[in-house]
């Protein structure tokens, strides 16, 4: 295929979602950054009408509380949610797929179902749920942003079954939820940005000179502008926490094999040091625990041979460490505020003050984080393990049409490792993550508390939200996914031009701290959003969404 007929395809591509979104739902202009920066709240809501902005603005528990009651019916639910995402969409490019019309109809059935039984399917009965574009859905294309996947349905081949879904699709659909827009991703899924030679670049909404994150930085950027009440993504190196965090959203990287990943499409698929996990990303961290507990309730290790068989647990303690039923108790924190590789930017150190002077003043500790192994000995495996087969997966996706991929992505044609490097590369992560675990068992005896610290406060990335090409450095995320470690991004606070000033008299420890500095501009990044994570260890899910809970309304409240 050409150059000119690969833009063309993805151009026609990118034209005939636009084309499904109803023309009264067509925006007249869309207006430049210089016109109209952020186009969250009140900006997007003047094109909605007062009963839709009323259900828009409900999180997912608001909603099921009123579905499952059949005080809202999921028809009326539904159609708010197409139209807002249709408008979403239109303002930061967060879409590659709409199924309206097979939404709106699955709704009805839905209507109907609770009519004659008075009862719903089930606990997400009537909550539109959007997916990142790794999700195979019935009758949907799949194409990750790939130009050469256009055309056929899903890399995996269907030719056998029309009809196949991931296993997760199944399970959203027996609990009742309206599956209606799948979400943009960067090929390759390898980048903290979402772009693409499809829909081209997927904005901030809430600053558009900024990226909305990535991999799923179409379900950030979505469901920032209220175009979906929660959503599902995935994390190999960030990449749920990365648009949670730029996006002022809530979102949680389980630990490997809590949630089912079976029939899903991937990058680098096979590889398995460090799995890619789904996970939930929504505007509260009830939300959250909606879903996770609501997915973890159809049993899914009984069809995804990778998901562990451990039923939802109201007790958290019965198989991790402590008590989480009241938060009288008193808990310990570690806080990283510097990696020791590159320093967050001004917005990003305050949030983590914000975070720890929180904790304190609940009558929590809180200690410097300073563990044995390197953090930059973590990226360093990381970027080891991603690079086994060289690139060839993702770049025998490009060739497919000849398009080129762009900049930021994290693949390069390199030699492909052989068994013996793998093997040597596992042990090495192994070994990590087998001294991470003695020294977080360690910090019992300085937490103050006698137990080993509960969560550990750190920047997701040096940054509010990345500018565009500047997304320089993964560290504050990748650590998490090599160790497998729990993690829930909590919005904290936004960028203010006044307070975030530019730090003075740096001095960076390396080529990348300074340019990272360098790059911070209190005028372009005021406004945009700033979180951090909260680390909890492997298969705390319960634990860490009710810490999210917790922290996340201390420092809001």
């Amino acid at each position: 295929m050409s150059k000119t007929d690969w833009k063309q395809k993805g151009k026609d591509k990118a034209e005939s979602v636009l084309a499904l979104i109803k023309p009264e739902w067509k925006l007249e202009k869309i207006p430049s950054v210089e016109e109209q920066r952020d186009v969250t709240g009140a900006y997007i809501q003047q094109f909605l009408s007062k009963e839709e902005v009323e259900i828009t603005e409900t999180d997912a528990v608001g909603i099921v509380t009123k579905t499952t009651a059949g005080t809202w019916s999921a028809v009326d639910v539904a159609k708010a949610f197409c139209h807002r995402a249709a408008l979403a969409h239109q303002l930061v490019n967060c879409l590659h797929e709409i199924f309206f019309e097979a939404a709106i109809a699955d709704a009805e059935r839905a209507d109907k179902y609770f009519a004659e039984h008075k009862k719903p399917i089930g606990p997400l009965h009537g909550l539109p749920i959007s997916l990142k574009d790794q999700f195979h859905v019935r009758d949907v294309e799949t194409h990750m942003g790939y130009v050469g996947w256009i055309g056929t349905k899903a890399k995996r081949d269907m030719s056998k079954d029309g009809d196949y879904e991931s296993e997760m699709v199944k399970e959203l659909r027996s609990l009742g939820a309206t599956l209606y827009c799948k979400t943009a991703v960067p090929h390759t899924l390898m980048c903290g940005e979402t772009i693409n030679n499809i829909i081209g670049y997927c904005w901030n909404p809430k600053n558009r000179n900024l990226a909305c994150g990535g991999s799923s930085g179409g379900e950030g950027a979505l469901i920032s502008l209220r175009g979906s009440p929660a959503g599902f993504g995935t994390d190999i190196g960030g990449s749920i926490r990365i648009p949670a965090a730029f996006n002022g959203l809530y979102g949680i990287r389980p630990s490997a094999g809590r949630l089912p990943y079976e029939g899903m499409a991937n990058s680098m698929e096979g590889q398995n040091s460090i799995l890619s996990v789904v996970g939930p990303l929504a505007t509260t961290p009830g939300a959250l625990k909606l879903l996770v507990q609501g997915l973890i309730g159809t049993k899914p290790w009984l069809h995804d041979p990778l998901t562990h068989e451990i039923p939802w647990r109201d007790d958290a303690d019965s198989a991790i460490s402590d008590p989480l039923r009241r938060f009288t108790q008193q808990l310990s924190f570690g806080v990283i505020r510097h990696d020791g590789a590159c320093a967050p930017m001004p917005p990003v150190a305050r949030a983590v003050e914000i975070t720890v002077h929180t904790l304190k003043k609940l009558g929590h500790n809180v200690i410097e984080w300073k563990p044995t192994v390197p953090h930059s000995k973590i990226t360093d495996i990381c970027t080891k393990i991603w690079s086994f087969d060289g690139g060839a997966d993702c770049i025998a996706d490009f060739e497919l049409s000849g398009e080129e991929p762009a900049p930021q992505c994290l693949i390069e044609s390199a030699p492909q490792a052989n068994a013996t490097e793998i093997m040597a590369a596992n042990i090495t992560q192994r070994e990590i993550q087998k001294e991470y675990m003695e020294y977080w068992n360690s910090t019992a005896e300085i937490s103050g508390t006698g137990r080993p610290v509960d969560a550990v406060i750190s920047p997701l990335a040096p940054f509010p939200a990345a500018r565009p090409q500047q997304y320089n450095y993964y560290g504050y995320s990748v650590w998490v996914n090599v160790l497998d470690y729990t993690s829930v991004v909590i919005p904290v606070t936004t960028v203010d031009k006044s307070v975030d000033k530019k730090a003075e008299d740096f001095k960076a420890v390396n080529e990348t701290d300074q340019k990272t500095q360098d790059n911070y501009d209190p005028e372009i990044f005021d406004g945009a959003y700033v979180g951090v994570q909260l680390v909890g260890r492997r298969l705390e899910e319960e634990k860490m969404l009710a810490l999210a809970k917790y922290v996340g309304e201390a420092i809001h409240a």
